[in-house]
């Protein structure tokens, strides 16, 4: 399912930067770990429902991170406009 987010050329690691796009208008995805905190993801698919940008759930925080290239876990991320 994080295929296309490994593969990006631009994504979004982390809630921030996830919403940061959103603001932008430049995010075109949003991928969310379902053992995250929901305190952290919520705002990120409230934000993304509001501006039609589709919210994929994943299983967990490591294998988000691992798609974003971290050595680290990732409670969102998403994949940016060029």
């Amino acid at each position: 399912m994080v295929d296309r987010l490994a593969r990006a050329v631009s994504r979004a690691a982390g809630s921030r930067q996830v919403l940061r796009g959103v603001r932008e208008g430049k995010l075109v995805v949003a991928y969310v770990a379902r053992d995250a905190d929901p305190f952290v993801t919520r705002p990120v698919a409230d934000a993304c429902e509001k501006v039609g940008v589709p919210v994929i759930e994943v299983d967990d925080m490591a294998s988000l991170g691992k798609a974003c290239g971290l050595s680290v876990g990732a409670a969102a991320a998403g994949i940016l406009r060029g």
